[in-house]
């Protein structure tokens, strides 16, 4: 610190006592010394006096408030939020004086102590000026409102996120890529709590630019962690979930993986294999024309030379698909006979009608309908025809068992 110009007895002081130590801050701010000197004396001597502002954490850091003579705890906690309001209020308002990860645990006390909205506006504003320098650690901020049902302060990183987005939307990609990454992992840390809702969750998802995620597979991985810790979601919230995930930045592990993951929508896995398969299609494609352009060795055609494990496993990947072509065409074949026996099943359970042979009644075929064994009987009366058929007829005996 005597490197920064404070002499030991400005030192002294504002080891010993609070006040005298925001009254030497002040001073040292109306010396207009450059911010990047006064931002490391703020978080020196501030961790010192509030040990939840260290990095170290309360554990290991001793606080100057508690090492004070013994106060009330309702005392104690006036004099920690006037702190935490005074040293927001000597903040320099240059945007890169005081880290990021300072801010962020700056703004988790001055949410604990409910410090004026004011003074968090400003350090929400501070902190979404270098969100690309927070990490998940410092994020995880709890809520401490009664009338929040999530055990994060959900709403809080909603707000800066909305904040970067909108005041920075100039920066370079680089930083949206690490606020995105960053986001994603903070959905999956919340979308554990089963009282987080659905909107929120699609809120802070789809809240940053397309082009921000290279990749998709760190939203998959908050998303399925919200179909776990609420399986009760219906078809069309399932449905909306997973519309926030592009399937074509998915990697093949994640593909894999929700090829087979049973909590995801029909629609939704196959909408992952056909985006597999089209990415597998333009490999073979590729891989084909710079088979193509490659010249033969010498005294080798294409068929004799030697192929490398690249182009071998090419060739495995195309029999696959041509089984997999095979095999779904032997299913849609089966299919269709399956529904035309069905459609037969269909059709004769509608039919009425009932067998004269299990009545012994004779079935005349065809249009033979006035013949018996081959005679014409159109011109018989009736009593001749049932002598007929009683003639014809074998008498039936009795047989006998000696």
């Amino acid at each position: 610190m005597q490197n920064l110009g404070l002499s030991e007895s400005t030192i002294d002081v504002c080891n010993l006592d609070m006040d005298n130590f925001i009254k030497t801050l002040s001073s040292i701010k109306e010396r207009e010394l450059r911010p990047e000197l006064i931002g490391p004396i703020i978080t020196h001597y501030a961790s010192k006096w509030l040990p939840e502002l260290s990095d170290e954490g309360p554990e290991r850091s001793h606080s100057g408030l508690e090492e004070a003579r013994p106060e009330s705890a309702t005392a104690s906690w006036v004099k920690k939020k006037f702190f935490i309001e005074t040293i927001i209020g000597i903040l320099p308002p240059e945007k890169d004086s005081v880290p990021c990860d300072f801010l962020l645990r700056l703004l988790r006390i001055a949410s604990m102590v409910q410090a004026e909205p004011a003074y968090q506006a400003d350090l929400e504003n501070r902190v979404s000026w270098q969100l690309d320098r927070a990490s998940l650690k410092d994020l995880i901020i709890p809520s401490f409102s009664y009338t929040c049902t999530t055990l994060l302060d959900f709403d809080l990183i909603l707000r800066l996120v909305k904040k970067f987005v909108n005041t920075e939307a100039v920066r370079s990609r680089a930083a949206v890529t690490k606020v995105a990454k960053l986001v994603d992992c903070y959905l999956a840390e919340a979308a554990a709590d089963s009282h987080l809702r659905l909107s929120e969750f699609v809120a802070l998802a789809s809240i940053l630019p397309g082009h921000a995620r290279a990749t998709d597979d760190g939203l998959y991985r908050a998303v399925d962690t919200y179909l776990k810790a609420h399986p009760g979601l219906s078809k069309q919230d399932r449905k909306t979930l997973c519309s926030l995930i592009d399937t074509k930045k998915l990697s093949q592990e994640a593909s894999f993986h929700a090829s087979q993951n049973e909590r995801l929508p029909v629609r939704a896995v196959i909408q992952v294999l056909l985006s597999e398969q089209t990415k597998l299609d333009k490999h073979i494609i590729d891989w084909s024309r710079s088979l193509s352009r490659a010249p033969s060795p010498i005294g080798l055609d294409v068929s004799a030379r030697s192929f490398s494990k690249r182009e071998t496993m090419s060739f495995h990947q195309i029999e696959t698909i041509r089984r997999l072509k095979e095999d779904v065409l032997r299913l849609q074949s089966q299919c269709m006979a399956m529904e035309k026996q069905i459609e037969k099943l269909l059709e004769k359970k509608k039919s009425y009608g009932f067998s004269w042979k299990k009545l012994g009644i004779q079935v005349f075929k065809g249009n033979r309908i006035g013949e018996v064994e081959g005679e014409d009987i159109g011109l018989l009366t009736p009593l001749e025809m049932k002598g007929r058929f009683v003639r014809g007829r074998a008498p039936n005996r009795r047989k006998s068992m000696s």
